[in-house]
């Protein structure tokens, strides 16, 4: 979908939030990652993409953007189980279930949610309103 500039109406900065340079390229790398990422991931990425001297600012500055970022419900942050990290993940309309490598730690999405058509049994005092999945064992490179 392309908006009447001709760019990609999808990865158009949200207009609910102050936009800052740092800002908008920590948004570009979450909308472009296809899988989540802790902070420390999203700031090795910027000083990947550019010179380490060019980019100015520094870690807190991406954890302040991703606060923001979840508060006005963009992003989804999630920890895997037994681990401190949290990881972040732009919300695309969907949520997504992953298998996670016991051994190299490397998220794997499901293509499917699993509880998608499944009638889900609850009291009747209980609405269900979401749900958090994780798989754990080997991926095809670490076996078991």
């Amino acid at each position: 979908m392309r908006n009447k500039e001709g760019e990609d109406a999808e990865l158009e900065f949200p207009a609910d939030i102050k936009k800052t340079k740092q800002r908008e390229e920590i948004f570009r790398i979450l909308r472009c990652a296809g899988e989540p990422l802790s902070a420390v991931d999203i700031y090795n990425r910027l000083l990947r993409e550019r010179e380490p001297e060019t980019v100015n600012f520094a870690i807190s500055t991406v954890y302040r953007a991703l606060t923001v970022f979840e508060e006005k419900g963009y992003v989804v942050k999630s920890s895997l189980s037994g681990s401190d990290m949290a990881y972040f993940e732009w919300r695309l309309g969907q949520h997504r279930h992953y298998a996670v490598c016991l051994k190299c730690h490397k998220l794997i999405p499901l293509k499917h949610c699993p509880f998608e058509h499944a009638p889900i049994d609850a009291a009747e005092d209980f609405t269900v309103t979401g749900h958090k999945l994780e798989l754990y064992g080997y991926c095809r490179e670490c076996g078991n």
